[in-house]
């Protein structure tokens, strides 16, 4: 039987052929017209992407260095800080935080749950210089309420800077960020930009860069001022990932033309395609007899899938890999043998939700010896896709 590759993970996720082909015409020097009139391009578009009228800025680096630069270009050691975790990507921060010598206290939910504003809100004192949180944490699938814990952070630490990682919050889910005040707000090229590792882009807002000034903890590649300074000339202050960013311009004008040429209206239809296949996939496998790990707070980005009792995620994703060539995730940490996540953000349309639920129908059946029939899962999904379009 022939099979074709699919990528269902949360990150790297399938790659956009225009960007693919922008990618690998990019033989431009970074210090040339040509490449400065890219980059501006680029930096404007991000701003409707990301929805902000803030700062955007770009780093040749993964999600994990803008999180980094956030925390050395913010805090000084012995800074209070505070970590809202929920899952591996929330426990990131904390080593950061360590690792540039802050005091974070760190609020906690249980994996697959999100967090309890009375906690936070007992937690939010005067006095915290920053708040890190994920917007939607990835390895467990769980979006955090990131609105109502900036209202919290407003009423309670008013001068206190919120800094998100959106690496899989950004295209999945609808931020006001200038409204809501967040002050960094992170995302990754590999998610829903349908691109390849190796880019992180972040919003700085103006207090963010007043706290710059007084931070005294060291930086020098993720000198976000430094940045700041070549941007305006369409320049990065080192090497930029060129062919990276050649490919991201091309994205964005794919989600663009999603919306008849308007980025902003194309971020929307991006955000609202991944919320439609995320809610068909937990149908179609809620009709298997699967349960949700995180059924509270489910993120749009990905699903998490609990295997029942006895059995262990990492045989469904071995099969699915083995007999269909569809690649999934496993759980982190943990989680490892629990759960098994499956994406929806960036290049997929709801007939690549079909083929999965198709692919799940057979491996619930054959492998995991479910009482399942064929056409359960996709007929669930139908109803779902059905019922948006009406």
């Amino acid at each position: 039987m022939f099979r074709k590759t699919r990528l269902y993970t949360p990150g790297p996720t399938p790659l956009l052929p225009a960007a693919q082909f922008a990618m690998a015409a990019a033989d431009m020097h970074h210090r040339t017209p040509e490449f400065r009139a890219l980059y501006q391009k680029v930096l404007a578009q991000l701003k409707v992407f990301v929805g902000t009228k803030n700062d955007v800025l770009l780093l040749s680096s993964s999600g994990t260095g803008a999180m980094e630069a956030s925390v050395s270009n913010l805090t000084s050691p012995g800074d209070k800080t505070l970590v809202l975790t929920a899952g591996k990507f929330g426990e990131r921060w904390v080593s950061l935080l360590k690792a540039f010598g802050c005091e974070p206290e760190v609020v906690t939910a249980p994996y697959g749950e999100t967090f309890d504003l009375a906690i936070v809100k007992a937690a939010i004192k005067p006095g915290i210089k920053a708040v890190f949180m994920q917007t939607t944490e990835t390895s467990t699938a769980v979006r955090h309420d990131v609105e109502a814990i900036a209202k919290l952070i407003k009423e309670n630490a008013p001068d206190a800077l919120l800094v998100a990682d959106g690496i899989t919050g950004l295209g999945t889910t609808h931020f006001d960020v200038d409204g809501w005040g967040i002050d960094i707000l992170i995302g990754g090229s590999q998610k829903a930009v349908m691109i390849p590792p190796g880019l992180a882009y972040l919003s700085v807002s103006d207090k963010a860069w007043a706290a710059m000034e007084n931070s005294k903890n060291p930086r020098y590649y993720f000198d976000l001022r430094k940045e700041r300074k070549n941007a305006v000339k369409g320049e990065s202050a080192y090497t930029p990932a060129v062919a990276l960013i050649a490919g991201l311009g091309a994205a964005l004008d794919y989600i663009a033309g999603q919306a008849s040429g308007d980025l902003e209206k194309g971020r929307i239809a991006l955000i609202d395609n991944a919320q439609l296949n995320a809610a068909a996939t937990r149908a179609g496998l809620n009709a298997l007899g699967f349960t949700l790990f995180a059924p509270t707070a489910p993120a749009a980005a990905a699903t998490a899938v609990a295997v029942p009792e006895g059995m262990n995620s990492g045989d469904v994703v071995k099969a699915l890999k083995t007999r269909f060539a569809l690649v999934t995730a496993n759980g982190q940490g943990e989680m490892q043998g629990k759960i098994f996540r499956v994406a929806h953000l960036g290049f997929f349309d709801y007939l690549d939700t079909v083929a999965l639920l198709g692919a799940m129908e057979h491996i619930a059946k054959d492998t995991l010896k479910l009482p399942v029939e064929y056409g359960m899962a996709v007929a669930a999904a139908q109803k779902v896709f059905a019922e948006s379009v009406k």
